[in-house]
Parts: structure tokens; sequence; C-alpha cells
């Protein structure tokens, strides 16, 4: 070979490693397109999960609500008056490992007509009287 094959030679070898290292990392362009990519998935799933996961609470305070109505009218067969939950719990008539508040962490308030016991929570507001309220 000349010198002349030579050096082209040399320089084409220099060329490709110069490429290849330049290869071997990612550019923050990319980097930043990728995390993107990922918060818009993650933005989708989250505004899909979240109503299921009210919906999930309204329907188990709603479930616990009706154990604890239950409760209540046996406690009401054998004694006369309103029971609070805590009347519930210490009678046993309401097992201790039964939700004995509501979802958001609230209390249920028993009411009590002429037509039996009712166990309300006050819902995801925490407010008693008003729209969401659970029976």
């Amino acid at each position: 070979m000349n010198r002349i094959a030579k050096g082209r030679k040399r320089s084409l070898g220099r060329r490709s490693l110069r490429r290849a290292r330049r290869r071997q990392g990612m550019t923050l362009v990319e980097i930043m397109a990728v995390l993107v990519i990922i918060a818009m998935v993650a933005g989708a799933v989250g505004f899909a999960v979240l109503p299921t996961i009210q919906k999930a609470r309204i329907k188990s305070t709603r479930n616990d609500a009706k154990a604890i109505t239950s409760a209540a009218v046996l406690y009401m067969s054998d004694t006369d008056g309103c029971p609070t939950v805590q009347d519930l719990l210490d009678e046993r008539i309401l097992d201790k490992n039964r939700n004995s508040k509501d979802a958001w962490d609230n209390e249920f308030d028993i009411q009590c007509d002429e037509e039996g016991p009712l166990a309300v929570s006050a819902g995801p507001d925490k407010q008693m009287g008003t729209d969401d309220d659970i029976y």
C-alpha cells in the first residue's frame, strides 16, 4: 500500500471511532423527550384511575353503613334508644374489625326515627347534611 492509502485508512478508522463514541451516550433532548412521554402516560393513567378509587370508597362506605345499620337494629331490639357506634362496639354487636369509620376517616352517625335506625356518613366533603352523604 502506498502512503496515501494508509493515511485514508487511518482517518476512516478515527472517524468511525468518533461516531461510535458520539452514539454511546444519550443527548439531553432525547432524555427530555422520554421524560415527557412518561409524564403523559402517568397523567393518563392517573386521570383514568382516580374516579375509580372514589367510586370504590363510596361503595365501601355504603357497605359499612349497611352493616352498622343492621347492628343498630339488633341493638334496638334488645334495648330502647338510638345507639352510637361506640355502643355497638361496647355491646359486641358490631365487630371491632369492622370499619367504624368511613373511607375518609369520618365517624358514622346513627339516626333513628319511627322507621328504624340509619347509619349515615358525611361523605367525601366531610360535611353532614350535604348531597354527598352516604346512607
